[in-house]
């Protein structure tokens, strides 16, 4: 039986691959998405990701989240212009515009009547900002309890993307993420940027897709193409010609459990410090008072991790013929 899952995305173009492998894979039944500020404005992100499905064929529900962090008002006002976003995300996909519509019943109360009607466990894969993930807990508790397993991209244990110390999930909303964290949802999964860079999609690989001859194949060679031209241009330290894809390993993990290494340790998020906020606190050496909370992957199988993609996106369709 296909493990039945949420993904709650910001659709930029890592985003566009993880909704996709989540949608085809015949081991998963995505059975919505839900969108969130944070890569760009929520709209975006709701059109981008109606965008998504509607290129694959695939029909699945999505819900509109909130438009800002729960607790700050400075993003993404003051901090929009953050250059290794714009360069890998921009504003809509470079596909058709969308044909469906966004749902009515917004993304928190889906969620939470979702949860509270489920008679079988629900995987939630939070991919952005962990704003809508807060808000629903806070507005319903019981989904602590609902929630059989949380899977995030988000963090960073050895070093960030927005600032040295953060990664741009946790970042643009600190306190959502301290509250999730601290949730105590039994298995919380995090994949942060140690296990994502660790799993490149290189320009091969995006030949290998685009060859496939399948709408899901050409779409995530496109955007991840635009991923190692920002990341070659932005992240001169980090390999050539290939990017990381970061929400689509999180959706891996689920199908492939060996796809990240993960270790059990305490996880905390920092909402204070100039050069601290965002701050993905990882207790690696035991020094805090703090218990296990968290299954935070260090490491990941790139080589696994492409395969996944290939056989995946490999199942449905073909472009059509000009």
């Amino acid at each position: 039986m296909p493990t039945k899952l949420i993904l709650d995305v910001d659709t930029g173009t890592d985003d566009a691959v993880a909704l996709m492998l989540a949608a085809l894979h015949p081991d998963l039944e995505l059975i919505g998405a839900t969108t969130v500020n944070g890569n760009v404005p929520v709209e975006y992100c709701t059109e981008n990701s109606l965008r998504v499905f509607d290129h694959i064929g695939i029909s699945v529900p999505v819900y509109e989240g909130v438009t800002h962090p729960i607790a700050r008002n400075d993003f993404p006002i003051a901090r929009s212009d953050i250059k290794s976003t714009g360069a890998v995300h921009g504003g809509y996909l470079d596909i058709p515009p969308s044909t469906s519509s966004k749902q009515e019943t917004g993304a928190i109360e889906f969620l939470i009547e979702t949860y509270r009607a489920a008679t079988e466990p629900i995987v939630l894969v939070p991919v952005g900002p962990l704003s809508n993930i807060a808000t629903a807990l806070t507005a319903e508790p019981r989904l602590r309890d609902l929630i059989a397993e949380l899977v995030i991209m988000g963090g960073a244990n050895r070093y960030g993307n927005v600032t040295p110390r953060a990664e741009f999930n946790v970042w643009a909303d600190p306190e959502a993420a301290r509250i999730v964290l601290g949730s105590g949802i039994r298995t919380i999964t995090l994949v942060p940027l140690d296990a994502t860079h660790q799993a490149l999609v290189s320009l091969d690989d995006c030949a290998g897709l685009r060859a496939l001859g399948t709408p899901a194949g050409e779409a995530a060679a496109r955007f991840t193409e635009r991923r190692i031209e920002g990341y070659d241009r932005t992240q001169p330290m980090k390999r050539p010609n290939a990017a990381p894809v970061h929400d689509a390993l999180a959706v891996a993990s689920i199908v492939d459990p060996a796809v990240i290494t993960t270790t059990f340790l305490h996880v905390d998020v920092e909402t204070q410090g100039e050069l601290t906020v965002g701050e993905t606190v990882v207790d690696t050496n035991h020094r805090g008072d703090g218990s296990a909370n968290v299954h935070i992957a260090l490491e990941a199988d790139e080589a696994r991790f492409v395969a996944l993609l290939l056989s995946t996106f490999a199942r449905i369709g073909s472009l059509p013929t000009a």
